[in-house]
């Protein structure tokens, strides 16, 4: 009863009698609020708590339906419980009142056993339900709180698992973060909701995870490979797709098409012979992004370029190397590309 005793009743009548012999009832058990008329108790119920409000019909102005009708097209009052007690003990106006969202009917000349009876019956239910509705409220948080590091957890793993892709080559994982934040820009300019951009981002960093398999001489080999060990390097995007294969997540697909075919030409003479829009869009994407990475590091192979060289040569394999959309849209995040390797 501790808690139904801090609930709070409006009682609304314009009989100033029943409001006494309600008040009289009541007051012992729960805490009260008075208005005399449909109008006064909508501004009541604004202003303060209530758990469950005692309604007449017939009164002047505003009367109980309307009152009842305006309280339940509110959002912040639509659950407050609403018996009506009235001196109408027409079925029909009976109907009409559950039918506009009231909880009990009692009529007058009433019985304040009954009344008291009912009040109680109502407001332990409230209180029972808004227990539940905080306990699940409490649970959904912690559902939450553990869904929020679980994920926290996947993208620390796949970024490690990005780094070991490129552990043995100098930069220890800061072309995979550049490559990364590029996806990230790239996918966010041509409208990707954030959800879609952010996804890639974080796929995109195990785009090289099948270079794991790459025999040490060929993947730091300074020079030229010869056509039997291109041939082995290109594996790697065959050994990536396996690795990030069966995944059910919307991430573990993307990074395996990433993996799969980041190697991919516009004009079909890739890796895989994929042209065009045959090639999924996170595999265009992230084939600009890697050769633009690719061309201002520098790597056992080759020198680094400028960043002006390296987007000369991005322009100039729109339509061959690269998606021509894209391109475009690559161009015009030059400063925040400026940006990200500043910051990497």
């Amino acid at each position: 009863m501790s808690e139904l005793s801090d609930c709070k009743i409006l009682i609304v009548d314009d009989t100033k009698t029943n409001i006494d012999v309600l008040v009289q009832t009541l007051k012992k058990e729960y805490k009260l609020g008075v208005a005399l008329n449909g109008k006064k108790a909508i501004e009541y119920v604004q202003q303060n708590q209530v758990d469950l409000i005692l309604l007449d019909i017939l009164m002047p102005g505003m009367d109980g339906f309307e009152t009842c009708q305006i309280l339940k097209e509110d959002e912040d009052t639509k659950n407050i419980p609403v018996i009506f007690i009235t001196a109408m003990d027409d079925p029909t106006h009976k109907t009409k009142a559950f039918e506009g969202g009231a909880v009990d009917y009692i009529t007058k000349p009433f019985d304040i056993r009954e009344v008291g009876a009912r009040v109680y019956t109502h407001l332990k239910l409230k209180v029972s339900q808004e227990a539940l509705k905080n306990q699940n409220t409490i649970l959904e948080e912690k559902v939450k709180a553990r869904t929020r590091e679980l994920e926290e957890t996947q993208v620390e793993i796949i970024n490690r698992l990005g780094m070991a892709s490129e552990y043995r080559d100098e930069e220890t994982g800061k072309h995979i973060k550049r490559m990364s934040e590029y996806c990230r820009s790239l996918g966010k300019s041509i409208g990707l909701p954030i959800n879609e951009y952010d996804n890639l981002a974080l796929a995109s960093t195990m785009h090289d995870a099948g270079k794991i398999g790459i025999p040490d001489d060929i993947l730091l080999k300074e020079g030229k490979l010869s056509d039997n060990e291109w041939k082995i390097m290109k594996r790697h995007t065959s050994i990536g797709q396996k690795l990030l294969s069966g995944g059910k997540s919307k991430l573990m697909q993307t990074a395996e098409q990433i993996a799969k075919y980041h190697h991919e030409k516009w004009d079909g003479t890739g890796y895989n012979g994929l042209r065009g829009e045959e090639i999924p869009m996170s595999g265009r994407i992230a084939c600009i992004c890697d050769v633009f990475d690719a061309l201002i590091s520098k790597r056992p192979y080759k020198d680094q370029w400028s960043i002006n060289e390296a987007l000369k040569e991005i322009e100039d394999g729109k339509g061959s190397f690269f998606d021509p959309y894209l391109v475009d849209k690559f161009l015009t995040l030059e400063k925040e590309l400026r940006d990200i390797i500043k910051q990497w």
